[in-house]
């Protein structure tokens, strides 16, 4: 039976505020990172439906957060949206450039109603440029960055990196960065503002390590050439006995120092800086790797400064000795999930509720929103 009772949120956002626009992708995940760490989230969802293929439950992206369903091209509904936009700190939304305005919802609507209102917003190409108003999805934003051209092997085709550098890494996680500035900067002002996140100019903030490496002409152009991109065979995954991987990663000289000597490398292993030199090295690390199954690497490598860890599935990680003991996976309604991210001393995060129903909690939220 799901549970409709409202989040108790503890963690150093409590208190805060957020309204968000149903949507998908990073901006539900930027308010679930919110929740995660202490805000009420009310998320409006359409009347009747969700967005996921999945039952509610499992709809992770909304933990946490209580559901409200509105009808925005209802004039009441509309009018219900903007006086909670009233009692807002932060509003979310990720739809096309121009949709909230025609909704009623954009920028100047609300900041009319609450001048103190940081507003995000979240797309893929930005607010403004020749590719605002077109689709698009992660992978698309990646592409014209630079950052998906660098991920793949040596003669091989990019690699897509899930959703997680683009969606997430380089949308949500913005997003929130630049809600929490924001919402720091309206302390001194008092007045609000628009946070205009997009996942092409996140993306390519998170290659600027890159670019400076590129700009002094020690990373090329190219995929699995460089020291990070599987060029190098010390940081590499090398597949074991039983099928398993093995992921290295030993930069350091003195890592690189303990690892060759647990692998068993003898000469194999001098000049590792040397590029003519990996080819050999890069078959000898293979060729030993290929002979012991991946548990017994795992524990050739349990201890120490060797930089090598088994590549674990999904199913796998939330028993691994180093996870489970920070309890990174949890176990919530008898779904497993990441725990929220990160640690705080004072005022821990904690899971707070199940993923909301769509409309499941409305008459509480006009309820104590109204009255708070």
């Amino acid at each position: 039976m799901t549970d409709h009772t409202a989040p108790q949120p503890t963690g150093p956002l409590h208190g805060l505020r957020v309204l968000e626009l149903a949507g998908l992708g990073p901006g539900p995940f930027c308010a679930m990172h919110l929740a995660d760490l202490g805000a009420d989230v009310v998320r409006v969802d359409r009347p009747g439906g969700g967005t996921m293929a999945v039952e509610p439950r499992f709809d992770l992206l909304n933990r946490g957060k209580r559901s409200i369903a509105l009808d925005l091209k209802d004039p009441a509904d509309l009018q219900t949206a903007l006086r909670l936009v009233e009692r807002a700190d932060v509003l979310i939304e990720g739809y096309r450039p121009g949709v909230a305005e025609r909704l009623g919802l954009g920028p100047d609507a609300c900041l009319a109603r609450q001048p103190r209102l940081v507003y995000g917003r979240m797309t893929g190409w930005g607010q403004d440029g020749p590719r605002a108003h077109t689709a698009g999805h992660d992978l698309t934003y990646l592409a014209v960055t630079g950052v998906l051209h660098a991920m793949g092997r040596a003669g091989g085709p990019p690699q897509i990196p899930l959703n997680l550098v683009g969606d997430f890494g380089g949308g949500a996680l913005y997003l929130a960065t630049g809600i929490l500035a924001a919402l720091w900067e309206v302390q001194a002002s008092g007045r609000g503002q628009v946070v205009d996140a997009a996942i092409v100019d996140g993306a390519s903030h998170l290659a600027t390590l890159v670019a400076g490496l590129r700009a002094g002409g020690a990373w090329r152009d190219q995929r699995g050439v460089n020291l990070l991109d599987s060029g190098a065979p010390f940081y590499d995954v090398y597949a074991t006995a039983d099928g398993g991987h093995m992921a290295v990663g030993p930069l350091e000289p003195q890592f690189f120092a303990v690892f060759a000597q647990r692998l068993g490398l003898g000469e194999e292993a001098a000049a590792q800086y040397d590029p003519a030199t990996w080819p050999r090295l890069r078959a000898a690390i293979a060729e030993r790797f290929a002979q012991r199954t991946r548990q017994e690497w795992t524990e050739v490598f349990a201890d120490g400064d060797g930089c090598v860890a088994p590549v674990l599935s999904w199913a796998e990680a939330p028993a691994d000795p180093q996870l489970r003991a920070r309890q990174t996976y949890v176990d919530r309604d008898g779904v497993v999930q990441p725990a929220p991210a990160p640690r705080f001393s004072r005022t821990p995060a904690t899971l707070s509720g199940p993923p909301a129903e769509p409309g499941a909690h409305t008459a509480q939220v006009l309820a104590d929103w109204s009255a708070g």
